[in-house]
């Protein structure tokens, strides 16, 4: 196939099918246009960005690492049509997956190995590249994320094949391993054409056809908006007697002393409390699925100094954070903080006082 090109309708040039010479070349042409994966094709407003390269697994480096505003996960690999068997790209991006799984027991580890590549690229960090990238609030940003961690907890990634030439086999394979899973692999087959100094790609993506209904994921629809009832709801249902009893005395305290409650907006109820009289960021968000995680990021961005006194509070009742706990937002299970439930009310109680 040849395309032609011409100046407001004059000196037309034809100009022949290209070829990519080598993987790395498209690795970077993604990475810089992640427009390119033409995701647009499978519902209109979703945008992709690339936060890593070369990703380090145990089953070797992914070569993109991207997430969607809504904190899909996708794993992007580049083969080039001259690799001898198309179809063994399948068995490779799952093996990949399935090492990926792998960070879902310390998603904080996930996040820095993220961070390193945000940082090095774009002089910001995940959180930040995120906001600026989807123009989203830090509300927003923080449902995104969370939407990451239980998308990586269990194993939920979107696959995506980039190759300059599909065979009808490895078609075939994708559209039965969509129509029989609960996961996505799309293969997106790149046209390249090359004239003077402009390059064109012309992306075609397969996996589409199959549209399923899955539970677990929630790609591309809007966020649920979460009430008091539904929150409480969802937290007995999900959580031990212990842990329910644990969570409902935050919540009361929380509502009873913070200026405003802020519901999450993910897949799993959460709340994060403002007391105004300390910051006008939330000190702590506590979630349904177990998780109590430590603002401690939004918290330095108002005062690097009362960071500071509610991480020594904290530390004072048997937690412990790493030096650079001003850039994070760590989190514990029930199985650290709800021994320590009358303790965290009291640290939140003391900074109300000393405000």
């Amino acid at each position: 196939m040849a395309i032609i090109i011409s100046n407001q309708g004059k000196n037309a040039v034809k100009v022949e099918k290209s070829s990519f010479d080598k993987e790395d070349y498209l690795q970077r042409y993604i990475y810089d246009n992640p427009e390119s994966i033409p995701l647009y094709d499978i519902k209109e407003d979703i945008r992709l960005l690339i936060l890593a390269r070369e990703f380090p697994t145990n089953s070797g480096p992914i070569d993109a690492i991207g997430i969607d505003q809504y904190g899909e996960l996708y794993i992007v690999e580049t083969k080039l049509y001259k690799n001898p068997d198309k179809r063994t790209v399948i068995s490779q991006a799952l093996d990949y997956g399935a090492a990926l799984w792998k960070h879902s027991n310390d998603f904080n580890e996930f996040l820095g190995i993220l961070d390193n590549h945000t940082q090095k690229v774009f002089n910001l960090r995940t959180t930040d590249k995120l906001k600026d990238f989807f123009q989203l609030s830090d509300e927003e940003v923080e449902s995104t994320i969370d939407k990451a961690r239980t998308n990586l907890n269990n194993g939920i990634f979107h696959f995506v094949v980039l190759m300059d030439k599909l065979d009808d086999r490895l078609k075939d394979l994708i559209l039965y391993v969509n129509q029989n899973s609960q996961f996505d692999i799309y293969a997106v087959e790149l046209e390249y054409y090359k004239h003077d100094t402009y390059e064109i790609i012309i992306p075609k993506i397969f996996g589409a056809e199959v549209k399923k209904d899955i539970t677990v994921s929630s790609s591309g629809g809007s966020r649920r908006k979460w009430t008091e009832e539904a929150l409480l709801e969802d937290a007995r249902q999900k959580l031990t007697l212990d842990e329910y009893r644990g969570f409902e005395q935050i919540y009361n305290f929380s509502k009873e002393h913070a200026t405003e409650m802020r519901l999450g907006t993910g897949s799993y109820g959460s709340f994060s409390p403002i007391f105004g009289n300390i910051s006008d960021r939330s000190l702590f968000t506590l979630s349904t699925d177990k998780r109590l995680a430590f603002n401690f990021e939004w918290t330095a961005k108002v005062s690097e100094s009362l960071a500071e006194e509610f991480k020594n509070k904290l530390e004072s009742i048997g937690f412990s954070f790493p030096e650079n706990y001003r850039e994070l937002r760590p989190s514990v299970m029930t199985e650290e903080w709800l021994s320590k439930t009358a303790d965290f009310i009291n640290v939140i109680g003391e900074l109300q006082k000393s405000s």
